[in-house]
């Protein structure tokens, strides 16, 4: 087995079960073409590709990219490139390469240190959403973040992540992971998730402003919503754009669902 490396925050799966859950969670056909990033040592990989019509991984270590091409390099749906997934440029890369083009689906054990700059690769911000969608994203990630994408209006967990995130997808999770399914075990759990992009009825009509709302409200998690908002709205107009919106003058960010960011974005901006 390849040692893992604390520098790229390694740690290699082994739970089968944890393998299936992920796998029972992609829906995968014969006719997907899926991303996976970080493939490491392959476990996940090779549950894959008899499932799908093609597979392309990306994987950042030189020296695991050996390993997979001894492995799994003569199998003819899949493709390994090597480099950093957050500034990879897939388009160019996949265009010599027909099979592998447009892949519709994500399905990967992603490095915990950086799972916010992937997701946000992935599924773009609220101001410039991806411009061509995955039908499905499965990520195994760290449980703490995983409970933030997942997290209801007045749970401790709701935060500005999960407001980005559950504008541009809906978000459900599938299971837990313990540390001990790891080699070597992380200090924290995991957690298996699914986000499925979408776009919302009733958007956000000015997406800049609502990511600027967002970010302030949630700058200080203790303070009210109107204290957060002063630098750019004053407390009583907030207070009456809230009650307008019959929401508690009194609330704070994590108190407020997504629709309701919208609303108050949509409401400000009807009235600037």
């Amino acid at each position: 087995m390849v040692k893992p490396r604390r520098n790229l925050a390694q740690h290699w799966l082994k739970s089968d079960k944890a393998l299936d859950a992920i796998v029972g969670a992609a829906q995968c056909t014969e006719n997907d073409r899926i991303l996976e990033i970080g493939p490491g040592t392959g476990i996940l990989t090779r549950r894959l590709l008899p499932l799908v019509e093609s597979l392309v991984a990306v994987e950042i270590d030189r020296n695991l990219c050996e390993t997979l091409v001894k492995k799994l390099g003569k199998i003819d749906n899949f493709l390994l490139l090597q480099g950093d997934f957050l500034t990879v440029d897939l388009l160019s890369l996949l265009g010599d390469f027909p099979r592998f083009q447009n892949p519709n689906k994500v399905v990967a054990n992603i490095p915990y240190n950086i799972t916010g700059p992937i997701i946000e690769k992935l599924l773009g911000t609220i101001s410039k959403p991806n411009a061509e969608p995955y039908e499905l994203i499965v990520l195994l990630i760290q449980k703490e973040v995983a409970d933030r994408l997942v997290a209801k209006p007045g749970k401790k967990a709701f935060g500005a992540l999960t407001v980005r995130v559950q504008y541009l997808a809906t978000c459900e999770l599938i299971c837990t992971v313990g540390a001990k399914a790891f080699y070597p075990a992380p200090k924290v759990d995991s957690a298996v998730v699914r986000l499925r992009p979408r776009q919302l009825e009733i958007p956000a009509k000015n997406p800049k402003q609502l990511e600027t709302l967002v970010k302030l409200g949630f700058a200080a998690k203790r303070k009210m919503l109107r204290n957060n908002l002063q630098s750019i709205l004053e407390r009583d107009r907030t207070t009456q754009l809230l009650e307008q919106l019959e929401i508690n003058p009194q609330a704070r960010a994590e108190d407020l669902s997504v629709q309701q960011w919208i609303a108050l974005s949509n409401q400000l901006g009807s009235r600037s």
